[in-house]
Formats: C-alpha cells, sequence, structure tokens
C-alpha cells in the first residue's frame, strides 16, 4: 500500500493549497449553490488529469511548451476578470447575505466557472500531469496504486470543502462577511493573474 499512500500525501500536500478552484468550491459552499455538482467536476477532472499523468501524458506536455503557454494567457485572462466581478461584489452597496446567496447562478454558469478555473489553470497541469505523472512512473509497477492514491485524496477533499463549508454559513449570514470573503478572493484571484503572467 505504500504507492497508495504515497500518491494520496502528494495529491493532498498539491491540493490543499488555497487557490482559484478551493476558492470557488469554498463560496458555493458558503452559499450552499450546486454545491455537488461543483465538488464532482473538481473531483472528475482531478481523476481524469492525474490518471492521465500517470498514463505519460505529462511527458508529451513537456514537449509542446506552446501549450502551456495559450492555457496560461488564457487562465491569466480569466483570473483578471474574476477579479474584477469579486472586486465589484465587494464593494457595492447591498452584499448578499447567506440567505439571499443561495438564489443566484445557474448550473450552466455555475459549471462553466468552475470547469474555467479548473481547466485553465496551467498549474493544474503541472501538478497532475507533469508532477504527479512523474512521481507516480517512479513507482514502477506500482504507479497506477499511487494513482489510485492520488484520486482518492482529491475525491475526500473537494465534498470536505465544499460541504464542510457550511458550518460558517451562521458568519457570512452579515454582509460584511461576504463582502469581506469577495475582497479576498478578489486579491486572491488577481495574484494569481499576475503570478501567472510574469511568472510563466
Amino acid at each position: 500500500m505504500t504507492p497508495f499512500l504515497t500518491g494520496f500525501g502528494a495529491s493532498l500536500g498539491l491540493i490543499v493549497a488555497i487557490g482559484a478552484q478551493n476558492a470557488f468550491v469554498l463560496r458555493q459552499g458558503i452559499k450552499r449553490v450546486w454545491v455537488l455538482p461543483v465538488v464532482l467536476v473538481c473531483a472528475a477532472s482531478d481523476a481524469a488529469l492525474i490518471f492521465a499523468g500517470v498514463a505519460g501524458i505529462g511527458a508529451l506536455l513537456e514537449a509542446a511548451p506552446g501549450v502551456l503557454e495559450v492555457i496560461r494567457w488564457a487562465g491569466v485572462a480569466f483570473l483578471a476578470a474574476y477579479a474584477v466581478f469579486a472586486a465589484k461584489r465587494a464593494v457595492r452597496p447591498g452584499a448578499l447575505t447567506a440567505a439571499e446567496a443561495g438564489g443566484n447562478g445557474t448550473l450552466l454558469s455555475v459549471l462553466g466557472t468552475v470547469l474555467a478555473i479548473t481547466w485553465l489553470n496551467p498549474h493544474v497541469y503541472l501538478d497532475t500531469l507533469v508532477l504527479l505523472g512523474s512521481l507516480a512512473n517512479a513507482q514502477g509497477d506500482g504507479r497506477w496504486l499511487f494513482g489510485l492514491g492520488a484520486v482518492t485524496a482529491s475525491a475526500l477533499w473537494f465534498p470536505l470543502l465544499g460541504f464542510g463549508a457550511r458550518s460558517l454559513t451562521g458568519f457570512f449570514a452579515r454582509p460584511a462577511s461576504w463582502r469581506a470573503l469577495d475582497g479576498g478572493v478578489a486579491l486572491l484571484m488577481a495574484g494569481l493573474a499576475v503570478m501567472l503572467a510574469f511568472g510563466g
């Protein structure tokens, strides 16, 4: 079971860090809007990317850096736009309360956002396809067990984050709390956009 536990630990270490995807899952969990579909999309996306990395696609991606470059700039544009929208929510007078927040966002718009946040982030390809793929293939015959461990960590983390966020609903019953959250999300997304633009 060592490859499984190694994969579990490596994956958990990568996905627990606060980033665009986790911030979005957390916000949906607090709002209690389409949490299950968001969690399923995140976990399924991770599983597809991790298993692709185990299968060796990460090596092909490293050989085609132009693909990552296109994804990088698309990610910069998306994160910057998301930061602007979050900032507008933070500064507008009638900030949403937790109860009011539950009524906004169609399923298609929420799924479109989470898919964009997930698949337009070049770091997800580096983390899953390249890094986890390399670690998995170093396990030899245990590489698929490593991949299974990594996928299991992701499958546990996203429901924990999305549904666990409900415990914060009382705190977010105040409009000021939503404004603080959106302000933090705006800064995070803007920071990630700058990092992607100038650190790539």
